[in-house]
């Protein structure tokens, strides 16, 4: 999310003789280039923490495991073209770029396709998904937990984009070493309607893939507000694999068995 800004400074003089008729001379054409970076500086900060937005950007393929007492779930997803494919034992959910699709012979997924295919991965991929197109960053009151005030930033999102864009989150990071350590979201998926309900999930388990400090695990809390209550739940990730390889171009494609699904 950068934006290239060309600032074209012409310098013109000109040069008169008594008697002479003027001339004007042009001199060379100057261009002068200007990087200019949409993030806010404590956000640079946490993307170098976790390795660097230029690392993450060099990637293409992410794939990890969310084991799960029925089925383990293997979840495969490209990075730049945002496809991706979630592969169990007992169904399969897909996303080609377009539209998604389930493959479910035995009608054992009891979920909603729509809204779960790319869940798990925007929040295993933190912090660097809120590096996307179509956010706006702001300002949000730090987080107090067990002593420690962490520093925040408010995402919102451009009318249009995702499949809830008036979903928000809340990061904060540690003050000191700017590593993530908490995310608070809103979910506005069914009721398309703007929610005060912030859920906290605390990320304090990292892991280095490639240069890339990732989570091993996440814990929601429960909560009262911004006020942290005990822990909730916690979800696993096993055998990550981070490549700068693509998948096939038939990888993401919906099976003939499978079948398009559209949002509930």
């Amino acid at each position: 999310m950068k934006k290239i800004v060309y600032v074209v400074l012409f310098l013109t003089s000109l040069a008169c003789k008594e008697q002479v008729k003027p001339v004007e001379k042009q001199e060379e054409q100057k261009e002068e280039i200007v990087a200019l970076n949409d993030f806010p500086e404590a956000l640079r900060k946490v993307f170098d923490a976790h390795g660097g937005l230029d690392i993450w950007e060099k990637q293409r393929t992410l794939v990890f495991d969310l084991p799960k007492p029925d089925a383990r779930e293997t979840h495969t997803v490209d990075l730049i073209s945002r496809k991706d494919k979630i592969t169990t034992t007992n169904f399969s959910i897909g996303f080609d770029g377009q539209h998604v699709w389930l493959l479910d012979m035995d009608k054992s997924y009891n979920g909603d396709a729509v809204f779960y295919h790319n869940l798990m991965f925007y929040f295993y991929a933190m912090p660097f998904v809120l590096a996307d197109d179509g956010i706006n960053y702001g300002a949000t009151e730090d987080l107090e937990f067990e002593g420690v005030s962490y520093p925040g930033i408010r995402i919102s999102y451009d009318n249009g984009v995702g499949a809830s864009s008036k979903d928000e989150y809340y990061l904060h990071y540690h003050p000191e070493t700017f590593q993530m350590q908490w995310l608070g979201y809103t979910v506005t998926y069914r009721s398309g309607e703007v929610s005060d309900n912030v859920k906290w999930i605390r990320y304090a388990d990292w892991m280095d893939i490639n240069g890339i400090v990732l989570p091993k695990s996440i814990t929601w809390y429960n909560y009262e507000g911004k006020t942290i209550k005990e822990e909730k739940s916690t979800v696993t990730f096993e055998n990550i694999e981070l490549s700068t390889k693509k998948k096939g171009a038939t990888f993401y494609q919906k099976p003939e068995e499978a079948a398009y699904v559209t949002k509930e």
